[in-house]
């Protein structure tokens, strides 16, 4: 059963199921859910914890014995299977398929700590049966639509009062890692009387700027026409180092993906059929940013970027003169809806 973070305690406090599956790239939501777990193991009494890391060669057999041998101090044991990025392959899939079909004669409890599970993963048979017997808890990264109301509720656990506008500039400063957020509001809270009204100035002054993205951010902001976004966005990457064929890879991605949702649509299909038709398939919670995309961008602007796309591949392969950041962020801006720099013909450049 599927249970988001901020609802896992009060589903703990009921029942601690056989198995939780704790999934994705958020490392402090990630890192409470299993805490969470931890706390309601040994308030159910179990004080013995077994930590299993799988790496390359892991012998998944140890999954087995571990359920299987008992201690001399305790009849129950947490088992903690960190899988982080990897997968577990067919051994693992049989193991922990096998698993699940004898937690019957099992009093362990078994906290899969997990890196993101795509769509694949969540269909196969060893999750599916895992699934069934416990709970998954997906941790997404906070929709920065929504980030300041998340800080604004994170503060109030600290004894902070936090402003709405405070809360979206120290979103703004920490999108992308909240575990700078939370050692913000932290620091904060040691500055402040219990119960102090955080005001923007506060943040201002003493909060800087530790945002952190990557190129599946920078996508979701092009296609909701986040112009403003994308900028910060594309500096910040830069900033960070990340190599400018990551970022055409990125773009031109989106440019292709919008361009096949076009081609369905006009071939009379509905949006739903034409995103399930996509490899793979966009999901419900995306649809609405390629469909704002969509209207904003017809099929001749999309042909232009890409043409423009594969002229920054030649720079980049040192066999062009376009500036190369310079023309990543054009791309990105004139995706989002902008103009920038970007010339109407994808055949010439100017700067300035």
């Amino acid at each position: 059963m599927k249970v988001f973070p901020d609802k896992l305690e009060p589903a703990l406090a009921k029942s601690l199921p056989p198995v939780v599956i704790v999934a994705g790239d958020e490392p402090l939501q990630h890192r409470e859910a299993c805490d969470a777990v931890r706390a309601s193991a040994r308030q159910a009494g179990i004080e013995e914890r077994e930590v299993l890391h799988v790496e390359a060669n892991f012998a998944w057999g140890r999954l087995t014995e571990a359920s299987a041998s008992l201690s001399l101090f305790a009849s129950r044991k947490l088992i903690e299977l960190r899988l982080g990025n990897g997968k577990p392959g067919q051994e693992g899939a049989k193991e922990l398929r096998e698993y699940a079909e004898g937690m019957a004669d099992s009093d362990n409890v078994l906290l899969v700590a997990a890196g993101k599970l795509d769509y694949r993963e969540q269909k196969s048979a060893w999750f599916k049966a895992l699934d069934k017997a416990g709970l998954f808890v997906p941790v997404w990264p906070v929709d920065v639509s929504r980030l300041h109301f998340w800080l604004r509720d994170r503060a109030s656990h600290h004894g902070l009062n936090l402003d709405l506008d405070a809360a979206r500039l120290l979103g703004e400063r920490t999108e992308g890692n909240l575990l700078a957020a939370d050692q913000e509001l932290q620091k904060l809270a040691l500055l402040s009387p219990p119960g102090a009204r955080i005001a923007p100035q506060q943040v201002a002054g003493g909060v800087e700027d530790s945002a952190r993205f990557d190129v599946f951010t920078l996508m979701d902001a092009c296609l909701k026409g986040e112009r403003a976004r994308v900028s910060r966005i594309m500096t910040g990457l830069r900033g960070e180092g990340v190599e400018p064929p990551i970022v055409l890879w990125a773009l031109t991605r989106e440019l292709r993906l919008l361009l096949s949702l076009h081609q369905h649509l006009d071939q009379g299909q509905s949006l739903e059929h034409a995103c399930k038709a996509q490899k793979p398939p966009i999901f419900d919670k995306r649809r609405p940013a390629y469909q704002q995309a969509l209207k904003r961008l017809p099929m001749k602007r999309l042909h232009k970027l890409l043409l423009f796309a594969q002229r920054l591949d030649l720079a980049i392969k040192g066999a062009g003169t376009i500036p190369l950041w310079e023309g990543l962020h054009d791309l990105a801006l004139t995706l989002a809806g902008g103009r920038g720099l970007l010339a109407e013909s994808p055949h010439s450049y100017r700067v300035g």
